[in-house]
């Protein structure tokens, strides 16, 4: 099997959380400056003095870019190596984002590993640097005084803020030699919004060889003779020390790896020190999962895995709440910006519970929070906990919410201190339906992946009405918003009521799973009766409806549960038809989400292929391959583009893509329940 990538929109490369996310938009390493996701330049750049010539290796500088003689993208790592003058030089960035290592993953460390060895068989004068801009440390637009400012994250006209105020040092940290930059003005956990990046804390580069902070970078150099025996290697340490990562209701919080005391400095000598195993646990991983989804779908199935693996965990934060449980918070990527939104973890949980359900739960606890609030009075669940870095408070449907959203950087008001008598929130903003049962299959499959249902049972209550609402409003749901929001409220949505059943058979597995048998048939046997409604109304044949009323078709992904809790609310005929009936519908770069628009949004393709045969499922995950290949839109991963022309519409590097492993997660537990 083979390692090397085609090519990919944009390359990963220190991809840790939705602040520091490096990457490279480009074919090769040296075809672009380096930016953040977003698309605001943080310039890397790695330089090789071969025999007394520059030649550069990465970013953009005027040094001549050396040759790319390969390029790998596995789910933890992006290696390339370059030659020029008789010389190869090999750069990696490996992020250690281990779900079973908690501590580990939510540790803002990359290892940046730089090597040059002789390609000619002759001896070489090598000298090697690499250097990190203080533009890390500092949003480079500025905040506009015009209450009408869009805040959008891709603008090429938008004005270039001034460099501020920065200052830098260097000292030796036991075998270590570290350098940090930041800005003098520090105003922590101080802005909020959708295509920004930080504008505090401290970058750090550090390593063995010699690190300085050389002006406005951070520069790691190394230099001697190399042959092809004898390499030289320079083995360094990316960080960045956010100091204080999410407002929680309140509480300034560090990160998970923090919460005991534990400094950046602490996680740089961990990595150090445990170098050789982290980087054999990530190399373990990739040949693992790579390995998995080869076997499951081929090459386009691997190339969309190792795409997808590093962003998706990097599109979060992993915090401690007040009790030290685990709280994972997912920033919006290029849709909003929203921080814990219900119907963004939805479709990204199959990576997660392939690996660790307590995120899942993680994912779940701040919405249940927020849901026992007073300014909370609705019977359904809430669609998010704030505007990232700042949970206080559900923003989406908040009335006079314009203002904040247009003007970047604002952060909102600490909406969870309102009291009940507020009235903050314009219904006709909200998505009752979709967050009620997306709340209840999360907290059900979280559950079924490990057995602990402790969760449920402290926040029953809650569960108790949403499954209420579903029965009352999602049979025949009326015209309401669902997660693709994009597309305009539906009424009597065909996709929107699978949801709204399934999770009516989660709320009976959760009840199953606290030992309450009645009460599970009870709501099984609901669950049954309109899963047996909806496919009489939804049925057009040899394929469903997109709504009740008899209109277009749409791809039904929200039944998947039935098959992955194995609930046989429908039989496998029905899938067979369903997903088979969609191969015709689709276009060069995949299947649209419905007969709406040309559009589609990758992670559900996956999900509803997941319950496809093999051969439909191959049918259907190869044009999402094409369109990491051939998409002339140089951005990371996108979940929505359009299937005719491979162009994204919107939406980058967002944890949705979790659902990309949907396949994955169908084997595992198909084949546990075997």
């Amino acid at each position: 099997m083979s390692h090397s990538i085609d090519r990919l929109p944009a390359l990963p490369l220190i991809v840790n959380d939705p602040y520091f996310s490096i990457w490279c938009a480009a074919d090769r390493l040296t075809d672009a400056a380096t930016t953040h996701w977003a698309g605001a330049q943080k310039p890397l750049v790695g330089i090789a003095v071969i025999d007394g010539t520059a030649y550069r290796f990465l970013g953009a500088d005027k040094a001549p870019a050396m040759e790319t003689v390969s390029l790998t993208v596995t789910p933890t790592a992006t290696r390339s190596t370059l030659a020029a003058a008789g010389v190869e030089v090999t750069i990696a960035f490996t992020t250690p984002l281990l779900l079973n290592q908690p501590d580990i993953l939510s540790m803002p460390v990359t290892y940046v590993d730089v090597s040059a060895r002789s390609a000619d068989g002759k001896a070489h004068e090598v000298a090697l640097a690499f250097r990190m801009s203080d533009a890390l440390c500092y949003e480079t637009r500025a905040f506009p005084d015009d209450p009408e400012a869009r805040d959008i994250s891709i603008d090429p006209g938008y004005v270039c803020a001034q460099r501020p105020a920065m200052l830098h040092d260097s000292y030796r940290l036991g075998e270590l030699n570290v350098a940090f930059t930041g800005r003098v003005h520090q105003g922590v956990v101080g802005h909020s919004g959708d295509g920004i990046t930080i504008d505090w804390g401290y970058l750090y580069l550090a390593g063995t060889d010699a690190i300085t902070a050389d002006g406005n970078a951070l520069k790691g150099e190394a230099a001697g003779t190399v042959t092809a025996e004898a390499p030289l290697v320079m083995n360094l340490y990316a960080a960045y020390d956010d100091i204080a990562s999410i407002n929680y209701f309140g509480r300034v919080t560090p990160a998970w790896y923090a919460r005991g005391g534990l400094t950046i400095l602490d996680a740089i000598e961990t990595f150090h020190a445990r170098r050789d195993s982290l980087l054999a646990a990530c190399e373990a991983l990739d040949k693992d999962l790579m390995g998995k989804a080869f076997a499951r779908g081929g090459e386009d199935y691997r190339l969309i895995v190792c795409a997808a693996y590093r962003h998706v965990i990097a599109a979060h934060k992993l915090i401690a709440d007040e009790n030290g449980d685990m709280v994972f918070l997912s920033k919006e990527n290029n849709s909003n910006g929203c921080i814990g939104t219900v119907d963004v973890s939805y479709p990204s949980i199959p990576l997660f519970l392939l690996y660790n359900p307590e995120f899942v739960r993680g994912m779940c606890r701040p919405v249940l929070k927020f849901a026992s609030m007073p300014v909370w009075t609705y019977d359904f669940a809430p669609h998010d906990v704030g505007r990232y870095p700042h949970a206080t408070g559900q923003v989406y449907g908040l009335k006079n919410r314009a203002y904040y959203r247009r003007m970047h950087g604002l952060v909102y008001p600490p909406v969870y201190l309102y009291p009940a008598s507020a009235d903050v929130f314009d219904l006709r903003g909200q998505m009752p339906v979709e967050e009620c049962g997306n709340m209840l299959l999360m907290l059900a499959a979280a559950s079924r992946a490990d057995g602990d249902y402790e969760l449920e049972r402290k926040y029953m209550p809650l569960l108790d009405k949403w499954v209420r609402y579903l029965i009352e409003f999602g049979e025949d749901p009326g015209e309401q918003l669902c997660t693709d929001d994009f597309a305009g409220h539906l009424a009597h949505n065909v996709n929107l009521s699978a949801k709204a059943l399934c999770g009516v058979a989660a709320y009976a597995l959760i009840r199953k799973g606290l030992g309450d048998e009645a009460t599970c048939e009870e709501y099984m046997d609901k669950a049954r009766s309109m899963a047996k409604s909806w496919l009489e109304r939804a049925s057009a044949g040899d394929y469903t409806y997109l709504t009740f009323g008899k209109t277009g078709w749409s791809m039904k992904y929200n039944m998947v549960w039935d098959k992955l809790f194995g609930l046989g609310l429908l039989d496998d005929a029905f899938y067979a038809r369903e997903t088979k009936s969609y191969l015709p519908r689709q276009n060069e770069f995949g299947l649209p989400l419905d007969s709406r628009a040309d559009y589609t949004k990758s992670d559900w393709i996956l999900w509803t292929s997941a319950m496809a045969d093999n051969a439909t499922f191959r049918a259907m995950v190869k044009p999402v391959a094409e369109y990491l290949r051939r998409s002339e839109s140089r951005v990371a991963f996108s979940d929505w583009y359009f299937t005719s022309t491979g162009k994204y519409r919107a939406f980058i590097a967002r944890s949705v893509q979790g659902g990309l492993f949907m396949p994955l997660l169908m084997d595992k537990w198909t084949a546990r329940a075997e």
